[in-house]
């Protein structure tokens, strides 16, 4: 399975192609798509749009993981977050991905085992799993890689708690 996983912001939407064999777990790219505020909205997100689709021409993945808006304090600072996740998810619509929607408490406890950890416990267990040589960066191409990986390991065990005859229908 070849996952894409998001992490949505309007200033910067961090991605990461993982694809899965078994048990294993590897990255295949990642990056991080910036704008800046003086730049139309229409034009920012459109960049989104586009990026994220040209990820998934060239990497072919056929699902994705992309992080819940957590509003916490300021509403008006999810606005934008939203606006920049519903872009990057119109680009994998069209392109027919399978959506798996995940809390950031979620994420960090399907990648470190604990949903209260930090982003440098984060960095860590994606840099382990992926068995890359070096921590990803920026941080939110590494949050995009633990969310990818989250959906692997949820999806993984989703289909080994189901009863033999249900995992050949899914397949």
């Amino acid at each position: 399975m070849i996952i894409l996983g998001i992490d949505p912001g309007l200033a910067h939407t961090g991605w990461g192609v993982v694809e899965t064999r078994g048990p294993l777990v590897r990255a295949r790219a990642y990056g991080c798509i910036a704008s800046t505020a003086d730049e139309p909205i229409d034009m920012r997100l459109g960049r989104i749009f586009r990026e994220i689709s040209d990820v998934i021409s060239k990497y072919g993945p056929t699902d994705l993981a992309i992080e819940k808006i957590f509003f916490g304090q300021n509403a008006q600072s999810a606005i934008p977050t939203a606006q920049a996740r519903g872009a990057a998810i119109a680009a994998c619509a069209a392109s027919g991905l399978t959506v798996g929607e995940y809390t950031p408490m979620e994420i960090k406890q399907a990648v470190v085992g604990t949903g209260s950890a930090d982003k440098a416990q984060v960095t860590y267990m994606v840099r382990h799993v992926l068995a890359l040589d070096h921590d990803p960066k920026p941080d939110h191409a590494a949050d995009a890689l633990a969310a990818a990986v989250c959906h692997a390991h949820l999806s993984r065990t989703y289909a080994l708690s189901r009863p033999h005859n249900q995992i050949e229908e899914l397949t």
